[in-house]
């Protein structure tokens, strides 16, 4: 099923493995959400979510079930190990120093980031919409890794491209406030309205913390069907994942 993944082309050390789920994946789920949609809180059905979770898990033989999380547009960010909690944690960003354990993050037009030390030290991975960039979901997750940033690297996967992503003048402002050369990231469209590129304000914001080496980019979830968009399906969208592991050695 070779349009079921996409594996992130980057200079990761061997150890560090990860992968991004399509729609086009194993699962059961039907429509709207046909047919690999990992994401429980999206009013799919509970045992076909948990089908396609427990399809992922065999398909990409991953070492351990992903380490979910409950996403909410902050900036906390959990350490975790390999083996499961009786609840997701509370989290935007994970990050780990265990081998086997399957970071996970879930997404349907924001911006997943996944991040890996040079020596296959450590691993993190980060739920970036508008609001967690804003507040430092980055900036957190690379500060959690416990790494010089120069040591660090980062990959940009799959999220709603500039030209789909029209927002609002709070948007702007909220992030030109902080750094005038996010001025960048946005296009005029009509009045009080711009075009948002949050893979340039994604890259600006890693360059200011130390992380030179970034990778990854150039998707537009509300334009190609191979992933769920919120933007383009509404309350009902599905969610796929972005995933990062270590092996033993």
């Amino acid at each position: 099923m070779t349009d079921a993944w996409i594996f992130p082309d980057w200079p990761a050390p061997n150890r560090v493995h990860a992968a991004v789920t399509t729609r086009n994946g194993p699962g059961i789920s039907q429509a709207p959400f046909g047919r690999f949609n990992l994401g429980l809180r999206s009013g799919d059905d509970a045992q076909a979510v948990r089908a396609n979770r427990s399809a992922l898990h065999q398909s990409l033989d991953l070492p351990a079930e992903p380490r979910w999380l409950r996403q909410v547009h902050g900036t906390a960010v959990a350490e975790l190990g390999p083996l499961p909690s009786a609840h997701e944690p509370e989290a935007d960003a994970a990050v780990s120093r265990l081998p086997g354990t399957v970071l996970a993050i879930l997404t349907a037009d924001c911006l997943p980031v996944l991040f890996c030390a040079d020596d296959g030290s450590a691993i993190g991975a980060a739920h970036a919409g508008w609001r967690g960039l804003a507040a430092g979901v980055l900036e957190e997750t690379i500060e959690q890794m416990q790494q010089p940033a120069a040591g660090l690297m980062a990959w940009l996967g799959p999220c709603i491209g500039a030209a789909s992503y029209e927002v609002g003048e709070e948007v702007r402002k909220t992030f030109i406030e902080q750094d005038a050369a996010a001025t960048d990231a946005f296009t005029a469209t009509r009045p009080g309205h711009w075009l948002c590129d949050l893979a340039v304000l994604a890259r600006q914001r890693l360059l200011a913390a130390g992380i030179t080496r970034i990778y990854g980019g150039g998707f537009d979830t509300r334009t190609d069907a191979r992933f769920y968009s919120y933007r383009r399906e509404g309350a009902r969208s599905g969610r796929f994942a972005s995933l990062i592991w270590l092996a033993d050695s």
